[in-house]
């Protein structure tokens, strides 16, 4: 509230919309490039989405909270974070030194320095627009979480992942190629040539790691 400048009593109505006023705001087929809508369009409504969506799906959370525990170590890159909490929770434990968390939409990366600052973890997260701005060569983690299939490509993002990683990193990635049944997620890659590339390009590219808990977030390391 303090952050968004909402009054307490429009909050409930406010998170209760967020995900139809986030999908209403898609331009469908007119956007030219997706990284538009998350840089230019979306604006504070998809830090809403993303406040809803933990409410209602905290036990999800709580359990991939669990499985970057497991894994997260040293050098963290955090991509397309959000609203944070994966970036947040890593810079509280010891095994972490420090977390980049890599955000194109500014806003995301404005209200997790304040939240960063609340919490006096500011210290060990750096904020930037895309990968190559942290200027870190190899990460020991890489976190990406509900982001894979906002993109165009996303097999050449773990492409990318995987240039950044060394034979001892453990990325940490989960999907859903879906838009919904009503089309509630407009913003998802469903394209059935993308997601074969993306599958193809993962298979080729890591081995999975197994891991114990039951969700779908998956953790890898890579072959070559």
């Amino acid at each position: 509230m303090e952050y968004l400048s909402i009054r307490e009593c429009d909050l409930d109505g406010f998170l209760s919309n967020a995900k139809m006023n986030l999908a209403n705001s898609h331009p469908g087929d007119a956007l030219n490039d997706v990284s538009d809508f998350y840089t230019e369009i979306v604006g504070d409504r998809h830090v809403a989405d993303l406040a809803a969506w933990h409410l209602t799906s905290r036990e999800y959370i709580a359990d991939t909270l669990k499985l970057q525990q497991r894994f997260s170590r040293d050098l963290v890159l955090d991509f397309g974070g959000g609203i944070g909490t994966h970036a947040l929770a890593n810079a509280m434990s010891s095994k972490v030194e420090h977390v980049f968390f890599v955000d194109i939409n500014e806003t995301n990366r404005n209200f997790v320095e304040y939240r960063a600052k609340k919490l006096g973890v500011e210290k060990k997260l750096t904020f930037c627009k895309t990968i190559q701005d942290t200027q870190i060569s190899k990460f020991d983690t890489i976190i990406c979480l509900d982001v894979l299939e906002h993109l165009a490509d996303p097999a050449s993002q773990i492409e990318i992942f995987n240039e950044f990683m060394d034979p001892n990193s453990i990325a940490l990635f989960n999907w859903y190629f879906f838009k919904g049944e009503k089309n509630e997620y407009p913003f998802h890659i469903d394209d059935i040539q993308i997601v074969e590339k993306f599958f193809e390009t993962l298979q080729s590219n890591f081995l999975e790691v197994f891991h114990p808990i039951l969700i779908t977030t998956r953790a890898y390391k890579k072959i070559r």
